[in-house]
């Protein structure tokens, strides 16, 4: 066997056969020619058919069998083993070629197929690093780790345009962006995105269309049995592309939640002012504040009673006492009950019992303990430990 010290198949562009065991690529790196060589240290299979024998006294020896015919031995050899094999990976016209060479292979007999493996084993035993084919690989593993500007410059600069699977891609959206892009497309597209979400997802990007767009998209659901494979890609590759060339934005919040976020910290005198303003200057800008913000009075309304319990537990008994104590207001009044009735007896008549002993609470102190109460909530709303009744909901009760 010759010293080599990888496995190395040629690329499509550059060789008219599937390629050989070959010598190692510069500095001792391993030349992977296509998505098949990543996932199986073999090198892209590319070029024209080599007719194989079918033999029935085994193949000629490894020195008479080419690169296609290897990789074909290799191939057949681990689909034996039940490894998986991303072979649909690979360029269609290779899966074909693959596929066409191995039906004109025979039978091998036992010495030629312990000498392809074991020389195929060799070679991937010295393989001590590999990385992704191109710029499209890299960028793709590079993901998340290098800024998205960076990633979208390079892009830009090399024309590579690199989705992956763009099903997955779509998945990873919230549910109102599915539902913006549904909304955009035709009933039949929305229909087939609709049916490659899983059930929970779909169930809430319906929840975001009008109700006259979602019952249209999914009658035309049973228009998609005859929808064919590549139809599908072709559908999740166009959406994918309109994700892909949406403008960067600066912040993941829209303007609206941004200032209800900054309004629920505020104090309640400078809270109504500064609203009172912004109807007067944009009164639809106001309404998505509104929507925002989240304060003390909108417990009752938004919170499950199962969760009370839990909002307890990260409390100190002083803020909700002191909470309970300032509140006047009918609706703060209104979950200052909502918050007693569900939380354990013991813990409600020591907290009533604390509230009669306390006397009139300072306005700054007041809303200091509501604010503690109602960051405590948010932080266990974005752990997950909580989750929030929508706007949408209190509306239909």
């Amino acid at each position: 066997m010759q010293n080599e010290n990888a496995l190395a198949l040629p690329m499509a562009a550059s060789s008219d056969d599937l390629g050989d065991f070959s010598a190692p690529a510069p500095l001792g790196g391993m030349d992977f020619g296509g998505d098949l060589g990543g996932d199986l240290g073999m090198g892209g299979m590319s070029g024209g058919a080599l007719d194989m024998p079918a033999m029935g006294g085994g193949m000629p020896a490894k020195s008479k069998l080419s690169g296609k015919a290897k990789a074909a031995i290799v191939v057949r050899l681990l689909l034996n083993e039940g490894a998986d094999i991303p072979l649909e990976s690979l360029p269609d016209d290779l899966q074909i070629e693959l596929t066409q060479q191995m039906g004109r292979m025979g039978l091998i007999d036992r010495d030629t197929l312990h000498e392809v493996a074991g020389e195929f084993a060799e070679m991937l035993d010295n393989v001590g690093l590999s990385f992704p084919n191109g710029l499209a690989g890299a960028l793709s593993a590079m993901e998340g780790k290098i800024s998205r500007q960076t990633a979208s410059r390079l892009r830009k600069e090399a024309g590579v345009r690199q989705f992956g699977d763009p099903w997955e891609r779509l998945r990873a959206l919230p549910p109102e962006d599915l539902a913006e892009l549904a909304e955009a497309e035709s009933t039949e597209v929305a229909a087939v995105l609709l049916s490659k979400l899983d059930t929970t997802k779909a169930a809430q990007m319906l929840i975001h269309l009008p109700g006259p767009v979602a019952r249209r998209i999914t009658y035309a659901v049973s228009q998609t049995a005859a929808v064919t494979p590549d139809t599908v890609d072709r559908i999740g590759l166009s959406l994918a592309a309109q994700i892909e060339a949406r403008p960067e934005v600066a912040f993941d919040e829209t303007p609206g939640q941004r200032m209800g976020a900054i309004l629920t910290q505020a104090a309640a005198g400078k809270r109504d002012e500064v609203l009172t303003a912004l109807d007067e200057e944009d009164e639809e800008f106001a309404g998505d504040v509104r929507k925002s913000i989240f304060t003390y009075a909108l417990i009752a309304q938004r919170v499950s009673p199962v969760d009370v319990p839990k909002i307890a537990r990260v409390l100190a008994q002083q803020d909700l006492v002191t909470a309970i104590a300032f509140a006047t207001d009918e609706e703060d009044v209104e979950t200052s009950e909502f918050m007693l009735a569900n939380m354990s007896s013991r813990m409600a008549n020591n907290i009533r019992e604390e509230v009669s002993e306390r006397g009139k609470v300072k306005r700054s102190v007041g809303e200091g303990a509501m604010s503690t109460i109602v960051n405590a909530l948010r932080e266990l709303v974005n752990s997950g430990e909580v989750e929030l009744r929508s706007a949408e909901e209190d509306e239909e009760d």
